[in-house]
């Protein structure tokens, strides 16, 4: 992969990233818990794929940071909003 393919994955990365925050801030903002669900499986997948490409581009701590905002994420739904 050269510089230039590089960071277009990491501006994948990054707004993979921004997108699953957007859903999981909007989480609360839900007017049902339908739209909440429907919120928090926005969020993970755009953690999951902020994930994938962390994993292809070798960012080991970045997916272990990923991985545990994913937990909290996952975490917070269930005693809130299940």
């Amino acid at each position: 992969m050269d510089d230039q393919q590089r960071k277009e994955k990491e501006a994948v990365l990054a707004s993979c990233e921004r997108y699953a925050e957007k859903a999981y801030d909007a989480m609360y903002d839900a007017h049902s818990p339908s739209d909440a669900t429907a919120l928090y499986s926005d969020a993970k997948e755009g953690f999951y794929e902020a994930l994938r490409v962390a994993r292809e581009l070798g960012l080991a701590d970045e997916v272990r940071r990923l991985e545990a905002r994913l937990a909290h994420v996952k975490s917070v739904f269930r005693s809130q909003f299940s």
